[in-house]
């Protein structure tokens, strides 16, 4: 287990040991703060978009379930014919930046949840550590577009924004409320008051809230013909992703309750190794890690994965009062749905 795993498990039970890591806590801050007021004094200039941007991103580290979010905007807005284009920052990606993604395009070169994203999609999306750019190309190839989401950049100040929709994980809150390393946020508690707030249940929620949750999909086998899937056997579950216990519980909740657990980073680089076990039980993932393995797959010309690789597919169901409220929100801005 890495250093990282470590104190992410150790910020999941909230662990006491962390309060060594407060000096390190209030260090972040100071930089934190000074970053953040140079951007809002004109110290640095900040970049706004001809046309509205709106960020959806979260002040946890960790997976808060907000590409899944993004995506079911994204497809409803598509049905109401609204123009909209994503730019994300391509994290794990290798460029060149900054760079316009299509369905073809190697999940190499702009990493993992850009690759789903216009997987599932289709979306206009370009990809890079700087937004300005990324926004100008995107709009250089797609002029027509009415809106921008941008995947994450919460923290990025130097990107204007009209909308901010932060995602909060209602089970796992936030932890022991500290600021990075002590506790896993990225800005104190009280940035959640000025910007929307989605809270991601673990099931279905009350719908009066701005509020969702992941329904799961009928998995799939990513590497063979296979259509039925066996819950009772044993599996490898195989998972990169920022808050691993969420695939598990997910798991459990389709029946799969043999696993063996193989949790590495978000956004981790897989190689063939990974992927092969001393026993023929099958692997099962998530759709974010599928689209790097199934380019490991496609590459093996060996064989030597000879299992099945099975992908749990998830869809963010949003309350009506999500959707309500963005038409409202978007009403501001002559976007009519």
């Amino acid at each position: 287990m890495s250093l990282a795993q470590k104190i992410q498990e150790a910020w999941n039970k909230q662990s006491n040991w962390l309060v060594l890591l407060r000096p390190f806590a209030y260090l972040y801050k100071k930089a934190f703060d000074y970053n953040k007021q140079a951007y809002l004094s004109g110290r640095k200039k900040v970049y706004h978009a001809p046309i509205p941007v709106m960020v959806i991103g979260n002040i946890t580290v960790g997976g808060s379930g907000k590409t899944p979010l993004l995506i079911a905007l994204v497809k409803y807005l598509q049905k109401k014919n609204i123009k909209v284009g994503v730019i994300s920052r391509g994290y794990g990606g290798n460029g060149p930046f900054p760079m316009l993604v299509s369905p073809t395009t190697s999940v190499a070169s702009v990493g993992d949840e850009p690759a789903l994203i216009v997987s599932l999609t289709h979306v206009p999306m370009s990809v890079g550590a700087n937004r300005q750019k990324s926004i100008e190309l995107l709009l250089e190839n797609h002029p027509n577009l009415d809106f921008i989401i941008s995947d994450d950049g919460l923290q990025h100040w130097a990107l204007g924004r009209d909308l901010e929709w932060i995602v909060v994980d209602y089970k796992r809150g936030l932890g022991n409320e500290k600021l990075l390393p002590e506790g896993f946020l990225r800005e104190p508690k009280e940035r959640l008051q000025k910007s929307t707030v989605i809270e991601h249940f673990s099931t279905e929620m009350p719908d009066k809230t701005l509020s969702m949750y992941l329904q799961i999909g009928k998995p799939y086998c990513l590497n063979e013909t296979k259509t039925i899937f066996h819950h009772e056997q044993r599996f490898h579950a195989v998972v990169g992703i920022g808050y691993p216990e969420r695939f598990y519980q997910s798991l459990n909740q389709i029946g799969v309750k043999d696993i063996q657990k193989h949790a590495f980073e978000d956004h981790y680089e897989y190689t063939l190794s990974d992927l092969i076990f001393d026993d023929n039980h099958p692997i099962i993932t998530t759709e974010k890690d599928a689209v790097k393995i199934k380019a490991i797959l496609q590459n093996d010309c060996t064989s030597k994965v000879n299992r099945e690789v099975w992908v749990l597919p998830v869809e963010a169901i949003l309350s009506d009062s999500c959707y309500l409220l963005l038409q409202q929100q978007l009403h501001k801005f002559n976007i009519q749905i």
